[in-house]
């Protein structure tokens, strides 16, 4: 069996779409690969790839070209972050593209006024506007129902008052989607909005670029809302009714960390097939030791399995029929796949595999967000089993 056989491509992919992963390779070697480590040590990307992955189209390419997107559907999207994921950039496919394009690019073409989209998704596209979106806070974690931040109907605006941490682009942002109470007299989920902030708004501010164990160079900040006022215009979708926003979008959110998760997965192997097959020990390569040959063989089945359901719940989503409880298992199996194979996979690279030098280390670390974000995989589990058995 080949290595292409053990890994085979995407069921979804079509040779425009391979075609499209090939600039992004180009892409990487010509301006990620050289500078990547430094942009780690760094804590932040450049401002400048922002703008370059705009020009390359890997912005918004699954938004239509009215809205200065290029007409593509959720397999174009998956096609450039998987491509980024596989190469081990996980900064670039998780928060530059997943975060901004995959998420909160759909809330505003989903949920938005005309006036909103034809603001925000061309300059999104380009990569002149940056975005993030705000729900976490220091108190609430994944109990969305609990957020503190308000947000109180003043003459023909609102006045927002509150903070959020563990922002994904909170400090490149130009602009945040900002989950708030509008109604403070309902309980639960009741009475939640969602509004668009732009970042030059008088008392938002920035904390600090957090410390992260990994994703090192994803920006991720606390957020400060001190009488923020913003017009009424600025409210995403319904007044009082942005929980069920926040519910509709979370198959795709769920569905664009799966993707970015199986795609690492496939890395890591890769990588690890590579380098066991040169590594000497002992007189004889690591890939002629019993352990490494099972160890390999049970990861490899894991990943084919879970790239099946992945590809599955691809089709699902392009056909608008993916269920939150379906993108749950998928955001489940495939980050936890992703917390063992990079730990099965660093450990087969021994000492090495320790070493900066190498990029399964930096997968290692990067995979344990994977588990917590988006829902942490708990929440996950509680989700299919509402769905399953009933409250």
């Amino acid at each position: 069996m080949s290595l292409a056989t053990a890994l085979p491509a995407p069921t979804w992919i079509t040779e425009e779409l391979v075609q499209f992963q090939d600039s992004v390779d180009h892409f990487t070697a010509d301006q990620v690969a050289p500078h990547y480590e430094a942009w780690e040590q760094q804590g932040m990307v450049p401002r400048a790839l922002w703008n370059a992955l705009g020009e390359h189209g890997f912005l918004n390419c699954d938004t239509p070209e009215e809205y200065g997107g290029l007409g593509g559907d959720y397999r174009h999207l998956a096609a450039v972050m998987e491509r980024f994921s596989y190469d081990g950039y996980a900064t670039i496919a998780g928060s530059m593209i997943g975060v901004h394009s995959g998420i909160v690019a759909h809330y505003i073409l989903n949920n938005g006024s005309e006036d909103q989209k034809r603001r925000y998704l061309p300059a999104m596209a380009r990569g002149g506007k940056f975005a993030a979106i705000a729900m976490t806070e220091p108190g609430t974690g994944s109990d969305l129902q609990n957020i503190k931040t308000t947000a109180r109907a003043d003459g023909n605006g609102y006045i927002i008052n509150g903070s959020k941490t563990f922002i994904s682009n909170g400090q490149h942002a130009d602009f945040i989607i900002v989950v708030a109470k509008t109604d403070s007299q309902v309980s639960g989920s009741k009475g939640t909005s969602l509004l668009i902030v732009d970042t030059d708004a008088e008392g938002f501010s920035r904390g600090r670029n957090l410390d992260k164990i990994g994703l090192h160079s994803a920006d991720t900040s606390e957020l400060f809302f001190d009488d923020v006022r913003v017009g009424g215009d600025a409210v995403l979708g319904e007044v009082n009714n942005g929980f069920a926003v926040l519910m509709n979008e979370l198959p795709r959110e769920r569905l664009v960390l799966a993707s970015g998760a199986i795609a690492a997965v496939e890395g890591a192997l890769a990588w690890t097939i590579d380098y066991v097959a040169e590594r000497q020990l002992f007189g004889q390569s690591l890939a002629q030791f019993q352990n490494t040959r099972f160890k390999l063989a049970e990861m490899l089945t894991e990943a084919r399995v879970t790239r099946a359901f992945i590809d599955h719940c691809t089709d699902l989503l392009v056909a608008g029929t993916l269920d939150t409880a379906t993108a749950s298992m998928a955001k489940l199996k495939a980050s936890e796949l992703q917390g063992d194979v990079t730990d099965g996979c660093l450990q087969l690279f021994g000492g090495y595999g320790y070493m900066r030098e190498y990029p399964i280390g930096r997968a290692f670390v990067d995979a344990r967000i994977q588990r917590i974000y988006g829902g942490t995989s708990e929440v996950m589990k509680e989700i299919i089993a509402r769905d399953l058995l009933g409250r």
